[in-house]
């Protein structure tokens, strides 16, 4: 198998040297990107195993609802749009909304698992083939385009999507596209909570030129979450002093938290049950799910399998 693309390896290559990674590291990375976008990642690779709390293993399982699908052409990098929604819509009801921002070199139509994971919790979920998202221009764009299918007539969601109550994920550079699609002035009131997984941190994200984050501007909800296994994860990508410098920046009620065991790729997947839980509490109110992050008594705050814990 090869990579696609050339910039896909700069970018990599990049990230690495500039944090002072080995060239055997580099190749390491490489292969490991290879070997996920050689094949599109199936159920079965799914670890709800992995989960160890009661409301984590809950909502790392399927959801109540059947899903559909649909895809849209759309100019690059962006490519097209993929939409996954609840099949049977409820003509009286609007949906909340998930937009899911790719890692490096991975665009979302290798993760139909993921996608279709948040729509079968009654989410309808929007991304797109963008490999390189930093700048959170593409990400944006899926919002965009999600909401002008809402007044589409033609459109299965016309008038079904509930313009306030949407989110936003990303894995890695997707993580990294988070905070730079909600620095977008133009696009930060839309998104009422997000979830960064395992972001390239701030600073390193400045070294490679990617649009600033502007932390201290988020005034929604907002949950960052790393492993602790591997060093491409914990010195180059996320380091922990870096992730809590992160965290101290932001104003808004926050969570972050490291899964223990968890190496870079690990974390687009051992996350779920949570990531899921904080998007059904923030977007569906669902008080269950949000005993995992609320008070003293936190689920992940006790859970053996997450350390580096802190709410705010």
């Amino acid at each position: 198998m090869k990579i696609k693309t050339v910039a896909t390896i700069l970018a990599i290559s990049t990230l690495t040297v500039l944090a002072g990674c080995s060239a055997t590291s580099v190749e390491k990375l490489q292969k490991s990107i290879q070997a996920i976008q050689g094949d599109t990642v199936k159920r079965e690779q799914y670890p709800f195993k992995q989960q160890m709390g009661k409301i984590e293993s809950q909502y790392a399982g399927q959801g109540q609802f059947a899903v559909a699908k649909y895809e849209t052409p759309t100019a690059k990098p962006a490519e097209k749009f993929t939409v996954y929604y609840p099949n049977a819509l409820n003509s009286n009801k609007k949906y909340p909304v998930i937009v899911f921002a790719n890692g490096t070199g991975i665009s979302a139509s290798r993760y139909p698992v993921v996608l279709e994971h948040f729509a079968s919790w009654g989410f309808i979920v929007v991304g797109n083939e963008d490999q390189a998202t930093n700048s959170g221009k593409s990400t944006n764009a899926s919002l965009a385009f999600l909401l002008s299918e809402n007044n589409n007539k033609n459109s299965p969601l016309y008038q079904k999507i509930d313009t306030n109550k949407i989110g936003l994920t990303g894995f890695s550079q997707g993580g990294a596209s988070v905070f730079t699609a909600m620095a977008d002035e133009a696009y930060r009131q839309h998104y009422k909570t997000a979830i960064a997984v395992s972001p390239v941190h701030e600073e390193l994200g400045q070294k490679v030129n990617y649009p600033a984050y502007k932390l201290d501007a988020i005034k929604t909800p907002m949950m960052i979450i790393a492993g602790t296994k591997g060093n491409f994860e914990i010195k180059t990508v996320i380091p922990l002093d870096k992730m809590t410098e992160m965290y101290n920046k932001i104003n808004a009620p926050k969570l972050m938290a490291r899964r223990i065991g968890a190496d870079h790729d690990n974390m687009q997947f051992w996350a779920d049950g949570y990531r899921t839980a904080w998007f059904m509490y923030h977007l569906q109110n669902d008080q269950q799910a949000g005993q995992a992050f609320i008070g003293n008594n936190a689920e992940i705050a006790r859970n053996p399998l997450w350390q580096d814990v802190k709410i705010k």
